[in-house]
């Protein structure tokens, strides 16, 4: 038994004040309020459950401050292209495990891999199929983070009002030969104690509508999540072709439903929120990729008041911070509708510690039973000094996660993460990758 205690607290019912928790074979067995520290750990500033990262590209981290040129969507998504041709095994494996270590330095214990980067060079199987997999898999064991794979089927190269396209080039590596070859490879994955696997339809755009049935049959009762809407070109082909917007087709073909996430869902009609609320689809918003890419603010308050859970993501890892994420769902709603208060503080800590649609619904609480996740975010900074620690994630960064535990394991002591230097690990990863021809 490891005992902590903290002089505040975010509890399921709030922010509590000198709480003392114990910690036993990797569960809080004991969390209690107003409690004398005596000989427990203590803990700087505010302990947070911790942060779930429930839509991540890992590959994409080679990006960062690499694609700021002012082009469009489809530009940067070229240069993404550049880089998945790169990788194999042993270079996906140096840069997720960097990426991954930097989400821990973060408060991030939990990430949902949205994993479409399957086979080599040429689009051919390695020797085990799910090689690429297997990377992400150490990967994350390695970085010491929960990992959820959403193994990704990728069919089609895009869709227009002809219908859809093969794929070309680097997609070559994200397709299996049919769905029926997805649906074999995905069910050679196994699960254990620190990765649980999920699906994932790419997009209308890349999985015909006759095929997503496969996907469904495929992932069972596991998690499913597929890109939704994030552009108004891919709403465009799909009222072309199918006659639906992507959220009507999707849901036509039993996508929808409360094991299912929509990721991004920026451009939504009033119809399309409707059935994703009705439904009790959750809908993972990515703020910080969604201004960077140029995507628009998605409709997060029509959303929640329609009964969408929210969730949030990285995507793209144009910055790895939960706590922009967070704050970012409030401060655009403000750009967006004029007002403050669409979301408490209590509402955005919830979306950025929900573990569930990850298939881990034990996760992200400091309560009995759950799993002993902790995340301590500093007061003293220069940007945390002076606040209201029910108010910690308006002004805190990642820089101001000083220690991370997670299940019960000390992942980031000090700010410092247990593998070393995160910032060399990346910069040689990312290097090595941009150095090659």
């Amino acid at each position: 038994m490891t005992r902590y205690w903290s002089a505040y607290a975010k509890l399921p019912d709030g922010i509590a004040t000198n709480v003392l928790l114990e910690e036993t074979a990797g569960r809080w067995s004991r969390v209690t309020a107003d409690t004398d520290p005596g000989d427990a750990h203590r803990l700087p500033g505010v302990a947070m459950p911790g942060f779930a990262n429930c839509h991540s590209h890992a590959f994409h981290r080679a990006l960062r401050a690499r694609a700021q040129d002012g082009r469009s969507f489809w530009a940067w998504r070229h240069a993404m292209y550049a880089v998945a041709g790169r990788l194999d095994p042993d270079s996906y494996l140096a840069l997720a495990r960097a990426t991954f270590a930097e989400m821990a330095l973060a408060g991030i214990t939990t990430v949902g891999e949205f994993h479409y980067l399957h086979h080599d060079r040429d689009g051919k199987h390695y020797a085990d199929p799910n090689a690429m997999a297997q990377a992400l898999r150490q990967a994350a064991c390695e970085a010491g983070v929960r990992l959820t794979l959403l193994d990704t089927c990728y069919l089609s190269g895009g869709l227009d009002a002809r219908g859809h396209t093969p794929l070309q080039g680097v997609q070559r590596r994200f397709g299996d030969r049919d769905a029926d070859g997805w649906a074999a490879r995905f069910a050679d994955l196994v699960a254990d104690d620190n990765l649980r696997i999920g699906a994932a339809i790419h997009s209308i755009r890349a999985v015909p509508a006759d095929l997503f049935a496969v996907v469904i049959d495929g992932v069972a009762d596991r998690p499913l999540h597929l890109h939704l809407s994030e552009q108004p070109a891919e709403n465009d082909a799909c009222t072309a072709y199918y006659g639906r917007t992507p959220t009507e087709l999707v849901s036509d073909h039993g996508v929808l439903g409360p094991r299912t996430t929509a990721v991004h869902a920026t451009h939504l009609t009033e119809s399309d929120i409707a059935l994703l609320g009705a439904t009790g689809t959750t809908c993972c918003l990515c703020p910080t990729t969604e201004r960077d890419l140029a995507d628009g603010i998605g409709p997060s308050r029509a959303l929640a008041a329609a009964g969408s859970p929210l969730s949030l993501g990285t995507d793209q890892h144009a910055m790895i911070d939960p706590f922009a994420e967070m704050r970012a769902v409030e401060l655009d709603q403000r750009l967006a509708t004029g007002r403050r208060g669409c979301f408490t503080p209590e509402q955005l800590i919830m979306m950025g510690t929900r573990h569930d649609s990850l298939g881990w619904p034990d996760a992200g609480l400091l309560a009995v039973g759950s799993r002993a996740d902790l995340v301590a975010v500093t007061t003293d900074s220069v940007r945390t000094a002076g606040g209201s620690p029910d108010q910690v994630i308006f002004a805190a960064a990642a820089a101001d996660v000083r220690t991370v535990i997670i299940d019960g394991r000390v992942v980031v002591d000090d700010h410092r993460h247990r593998l070393g230097d995160v910032a060399r690990m990346l910069d040689d990863a990312i290097s090595s990758l941009l150095e090659e021809s």
